[in-house]
């Protein structure tokens, strides 16, 4: 609950800065390109290198990719009759399709399921989001953000992506079933622990609830997908197909129902796809999220 706490004290704080004209305008530029190019690398590094891969646990780790798929068909089969240019597009993507499974969903999985439910959250988030965010989201960034779309720049900007090389780096790593020493992992600690600060801060420095700021169409679909669509997709194929009457089965479902990605956001922000909206899915997903919890975990009593 604390980390529930602090999510909305950390945006609090960044509306009240904005307000004060505390920060310059080019500010969260400043956060993003420290929370880019040096926290995420560190997280990236000391977490993935822990990851333990197993076949029982394929479930929460695929759930991130169908939420992601599922938003890049949706918000496509859309686009067409409600007029959204590609950099809005590119936003609700990933936006929508990337849940908060981290800061959010730690929490949660621990009050609704246990320890157990935490350490399965952890490999959803390190295996799955994560990685959905850091490979799949960047390709969506780069594609949508460019105007005229080449397959080696797209490729090029994935590859230059800090975040990116240190997964793949921490992937060697873990295959080689190399951990960092004791100290290291201290000091990646240390480096990558503001992260979850920093970006909050950054998204609260940008968000705009001015009327003529809001865009209330694409708003609206992005909700309609993040909150009730993708916890529906997993809902029918894990519970209702697969047969998953299981805590497992249950816990990837809450795990659909979480606000948006902080993380996808700042990418969505950096690569200029409207970041207004950006900003706006994350600060209105996530309280939103936390009712929607309670929804879909009430229904799934009864199953």
């Amino acid at each position: 609950m604390s980390n529930l706490l602090l999510l909305l004290v950390c945006l609090s704080i960044g509306v009240l800065l904005r307000r004060l004209k505390s920060f310059s305008e080019d500010a969260p530029s400043v956060l993003n390109s420290i929370i880019i190019y040096v926290c995420l690398p560190a997280v990236t590094l000391l977490n993935t290198t822990e990851i333990h891969f197993s076949k029982n646990l394929l479930l929460p780790i695929l759930m991130p990719y169908l939420l992601y798929i599922g938003s890049f068909i949706f918000f496509n089969l859309v686009a067409s009759f409600i007029n959204i240019d590609s950099n809005t597009k590119g936003a609700l993507i990933l936006t929508a399709g990337i849940s908060s499974i981290s800061f959010v969903g730690f929490p949660i999985f621990e009050v609704l399921f246990g320890k157990e439910g935490l350490q399965t959250g952890i490999l959803m988030s390190q295996a799955g989001s994560f990685v959905v965010c850091g490979t799949l989201g960047i390709f969506t960034a780069s594609y949508y953000s460019s105007a005229a779309f080449s397959m080696k720049a797209v490729i090029l900007n994935i590859f230059k992506f800090p975040p990116f090389i240190a997964f793949c780096l921490a992937l060697v790593l873990n295959i080689f079933d190399w951990h960092f020493p004791l100290w290291s992992k201290q000091i990646l600690d240390k480096i990558g622990n503001p992260f979850g600060f920093l970006a909050l801060l950054s998204i609260g420095l940008q968000i705009n609830f001015q009327k003529n700021q809001l865009d209330l169409k694409s708003l609206f679909y992005g909700l309609l997908y993040k909150l009730f669509i993708a916890p529906l997709l997993i809902f029918v194929i894990y519970v209702l197909i697969l047969g998953e009457y299981t805590p497992l089965g249950k816990l990837c479902v809450i795990g659909a129902t979480l606000g948006s990605m902080n993380t996808a956001t700042i990418i969505a922000i950096t690569y200029k796809l409207n970041p207004t909206l950006a900003t706006q899915m994350v600060s209105i997903s996530i309280p939103l999220s936390l009712l929607n919890v309670a929804v879909w975990y009430g229904l799934m009593l009864y199953f």
